[in-house]
């Protein structure tokens, strides 16, 4: 069964990743890149300090602690222990990849440590902002930075799909921590 899921993987990646052109791999590298989103950073952030006032400090060590979970779950707990080469770096793969600016990245790649980061960023706030048209864009914005793994050919599908699982279930974590927070020491955060 787990040799059957292997070859469904490289062979979704192997289609995903063969569709490329310039144009997408300019954007895809863009997309990928984390110092792409900070204009859209800043702006969550100051909402969230312009509408929350004083709970903005927890709310952002929350964010500060579920990327810093993730990222660290995502690598010393999956990576390092499951030990999956990358597409890139792997042997039987590495002559078909399309490779953008020839960077690959560490050697091993599930899970991925940026659907992790994205989806437990975009359920949190998802959660703690509860407006559909928002929750949309964050998700759909998440989505479209794990994918961008696979074209950029760092991860297999199944590594983003475990990020993203893996993210979701700590944003929500830390968001009801969050509101325990919240409820817990009232005075606090008034």
């Amino acid at each position: 069964m787990l040799e059957f899921l292997k070859n469904i993987d490289t062979q979704l990646f192997i289609f995903l990743n063969g569709i490329h052109s310039p144009f997408w791999d300019n954007m895809m590298w863009w997309i990928s890149g984390s110092k792409s989103w900070i204009p859209m950073y800043l702006i969550i952030i100051g909402y969230i300090i312009y509408k929350y006032r004083w709970k903005a400090i927890l709310t952002l060590i929350s964010i500060a602690l579920l990327v810093t979970l993730a990222d660290q779950i995502s690598v010393h707990a999956f990576k390092d222990v499951f030990q999956r080469l990358r597409p890139c770096h792997n042997p039987a793969l590495q002559d078909i990849v399309h490779l953008v600016r020839n960077k690959c990245g560490g050697n091993y790649g599930f899970v991925s440590s940026h659907a992790a980061n994205t989806f437990a960023v975009s359920i949190f706030l998802s959660q703690l902002f509860k407006n559909k048209y928002f929750s949309t864009y964050i998700i759909i914005w998440a989505s479209i930075v794990s994918y961008s793994r696979i074209y950029l050919g760092v991860h297999f599908p199944f590594d983003v799909l475990g990020g993203a699982v893996l993210g979701s279930l700590i944003g929500y974590l830390i968001y009801l921590l969050h509101n325990l927070m919240l409820n817990k020491f009232p005075k606090l955060f008034k």
